[in-house]
């Protein structure tokens, strides 16, 4: 079954009285070349398990399990129960768990799951949950790659440099866990409904290692938290207000004795750079 076909999509939705949830951001794709080149340029293979996460009515895992060895999809709608076991039934390799995941035991979903195949993790992320989403994937610390579709302004979020104008506190937090790419664009007409935006396939290999030794990890991510949050003032600012039990005279010394310029802005740092930063702090604390 061509789930991708709206001359299929359209009936097989009739038939089980489905309605699009916009609360819960649902597009469903119409062109069958897009899951297909997620599937394949994420690397999917026989020798991989895959976790998805919103299957929708399941052309992302019909690519999926056509290349990997086991494909598990978690899915918060229920209602979406009825129309994946029609879609699905073809594929033995397939395991649907209804569930929200950001209340899943990632790791151990895994376990249970993927043992003695190399773990992965794909998805159609709905536009509100991205971030939430990606950072429990990513600090799951389970996954070779995790590869998602999302907003193309948030996969340009993801790869930003430091010192550009898309570069945030979640840019850091992706790039310390994984090494993003952007491997495609997806234009508004691949989908129904059509959301107002371009979306962007993003593969994001997942580190075994930081990329810079971190003392103290939660400091790090406290850090990186206060910089962003007063944006186009000094570093200095926004460690004033993120660590206010050092005296602002101390939090300059900091920044000097990592080897920055007292009037640095946040914004301008790399990961190493933050790190410098957290352990001067982690001195002073």
């Amino acid at each position: 079954m061509n789930v991708c076909d709206i001359n299929v999509i359209k009936p097989l939705l009739q038939k089980h009285g489905f309605r699009f949830s916009k609360s819960k951001g649902q597009n469903f794709l119409t062109q069958s070349w897009v899951p297909r080149e997620i599937a394949e340029a994420a690397g999917i293979d026989e020798r991989c398990g895959v976790l998805e996460v919103g299957p929708g009515i399941g052309p992302l895992s019909q690519a999926l399990c056509e290349n990997a060895a086991k494909v598990v999809s978690v899915e918060v709608d229920q209602s979406l129960g009825p129309i994946l076991s029609e879609t699905m039934s073809g594929y033995d390799n397939f395991t649907l768990i209804f569930g929200d995941i950001l209340k899943t035991d990632i790791p151990g979903l895994v376990r249970e799951h993927f043992s003695g195949l190399r773990p992965m993790a794909c998805a159609n992320l709905p536009y509100y949950i991205t971030s939430p989403v990606l950072a429990a994937l990513l600090e799951s610390r389970c996954f070779e790659a995790v590869t998602v579709m999302v907003q193309k302004e948030v996969a340009l979020r993801i790869c930003a440099a430091p010192g550009t104008k898309d570069y945030s506190a979640f840019t850091v937090m992706c790039q310390y866990y994984a090494e993003p790419e952007i491997l495609f664009d997806v234009p508004p007409s691949c989908f129904i409904p059509q959301p107002k935006v371009t979306s962007s396939v993003i593969t994001l290999r997942c580190r075994r290692e930081p990329p810079c030794p971190i003392a103290d990890e939660k400091l790090f991510f406290r850090v990186v938290k206060a910089s962003f949050a007063q944006r186009r003032k000094t570093l200095v600012n926004g460690l004033s207000s993120g660590f206010p039990q050092i005296p602002k005279p101390e939090l300059i010394r900091c920044v000097t004795d990592a080897g920055f310029p007292e009037n640095l802005r946040g914004e301008t740092l790399d990961i190493p750079g933050f790190a410098r930063i957290a352990e001067e702090i982690g001195k002073r604390l």
